[in-house]
């Protein structure tokens, strides 16, 4: 009776949770006006595409979906790049101050990045960066939490492996790229799930640094059409299903990864 009332509950919650993301869809596919009669529909009478053909064609929504696209895979790629080396460097790496500065770049979690764009925006201005890729580029390239998680995973590596590869000659970088990297897929695959994601859907950062409308990001080109067409539902909810498309995508392939990478427990120093 138990499980019978807890699948029945996580069955009705579930179904709670996915009405909004099925009407969504299911809106993105209705003709002008459908999706704000009374009594509403849930279901069209016929599915047109007609929003996502004036979404990618007249609207210039495909521009800023190549964008994001670019955009997040780069920062992605860079940001594995740096915070696997500063994780390993931290968790194996011995260098005076090591424990207070790991402790300080702790500290900064706690602060709101809304409180560091305005002096971000100043120094990136000062070194004309601003209406730059660069600037979206730059403030990813790296992240405390990034940091965090690969040196947590890190720790659990033996350090007898490490001089063994030493004693036969591998360089540091050899041993970070030959063992280090393999034996740190899964947290790798995690955090560029969360990297990804964390770009793709950022708002805030991208309009403030971007003024160019060519160089928008998906989010800020969405946005921007929502103040231009506020009586167009169908078309808002087209535009949110392009957008968590590629979102559901990388899940869905690296799901395996993802979820062994969260269960890994971290190790105390």
């Amino acid at each position: 009776m138990k499980k019978l009332f807890l699948y029945t509950f996580l069955a009705i919650t579930s179904i709670i949770t996915l009405i909004p993301f099925i009407w969504m869809i299911s809106a993105s596919f209705m003709p002008d006006g459908k999706a704000s009669v009374y009594p509403p529909v849930f279901f069209p009478t016929e599915f047109l595409l007609d929003q996502y053909v004036h979404l990618l064609t007249r609207l210039s929504v495909a521009r800023s979906f190549l964008n994001s696209i670019i955009l997040s895979t780069m920062v992605t790629f860079f940001s594995l790049f740096f915070n696997s080396m500063a994780g390993y460097a931290f968790a194996k790496y011995r260098f005076a101050g090591k424990s207070k500065l790991f402790n300080l770049l702790l500290v900064n979690m706690i602060v709101p990045s809304q409180v560091t764009m305005l002096p971000l925006f100043l120094m990136l201005k000062s070194v004309g960066l601003i209406n730059t890729y660069f600037a979206i580029l730059v403030t990813g390239l790296a992240n405390i939490f990034g940091i965090f998680l690969i040196r947590q995973h890190c720790m659990a590596i033996p350090d007898s492996l490490i001089e063994a590869a030493k004693m036969d000659g591998a360089t540091d970088f050899q041993v970070y790229r030959k063992i280090i990297l393999p034996l740190a897929v899964p947290v790798l695959v995690t955090l560029g799930i969360i990297t990804f994601l964390g770009t793709w859907n950022d708002f805030l950062w991208p309009l403030i640094a971007l003024t160019d409308d060519s160089m928008y990001t998906l989010p800020v080109a969405l946005s921007s059409l929502m103040l231009e067409h506020t009586k167009d539902p169908e078309l808002m909810m087209a535009g949110s299903v392009i957008t968590i498309i590629p979102v559901i995508i990388v899940f869905l392939v690296l799901q395996r990864y993802y979820i062994k990478g969260i269960m890994m427990g971290s190790v105390k120093e």
